[in-house]
């Protein structure tokens, strides 16, 4: 009972913070400002750990893998925590479960950032219903459009009315179905 309640908080903890690294990434290889008051919590959120990282970790084709490597390490990380706790274990040696780790870290870097896009694509659609010149609306409209903007040039909207959110959040649970 205290160890699935400490793995809950450990879950949290480290989704809470791979989420913000996450989002720091994507704003960053979208080319989001980060002069707004979620760009302003994301960046001293993480700043502790991206700053030295960067250091270290050279930007890939303009990707900050400084903000993209901590957050898949720990998910990685529990991954293994989880795998190790597991009683009776599958594999036979300390590699595969090494690689199990790895794969299965890999996998829910993918679902947290699909679930970050969901998120994003409900937030926009909310507020441009509720309150369209909300200061989220430009940061939330500059991440989603990589994503939206391919959509939208197959199918236009339908009575001045933007179906590509919709469409975008179909896809991402179907790709998250097959995760």
């Amino acid at each position: 009972m205290i160890v699935q309640a400490l793995l809950f908080l450990l879950d949290a903890l480290v989704s809470f913070f791979s989420f913000a690294l996450l989002l720091r990434f994507f704003m960053q290889a979208f080319r989001v400002s980060f002069s707004n008051r979620l760009g302003t919590f994301v960046v001293e959120l993480t700043n502790w750990l991206v700053r030295p990282l960067r250091k270290l970790l050279p930007g890939f084709w303009g990707l900050d893998l400084a903000s993209l490597l901590p957050a898949l390490l720990l998910q990685i990380a529990f991954a293994f925590v989880l795998l190790s706790l597991r009683s009776p274990w599958p594999l036979s040696t300390g590699a595969d479960l090494l690689l199990f780790a790895l794969w299965r870290g890999v996998l829910a870097t993918v679902r947290l950032s699909l679930y970050l896009f969901i998120g994003a694509l409900l937030v926009q659609a909310v507020l441009s219903w509720v309150s369209p010149y909300s200061p989220l609306s430009q940061p939330l409209t500059q991440f989603t459009r990589p994503i939206v903007r391919p959509i939208q040039r197959l199918v236009p909207p339908i009575g001045a009315v933007d179906l590509s959110p919709l469409i975008a959040i179909v896809l991402a649970q179907l790709i998250l179905i097959f995760i």
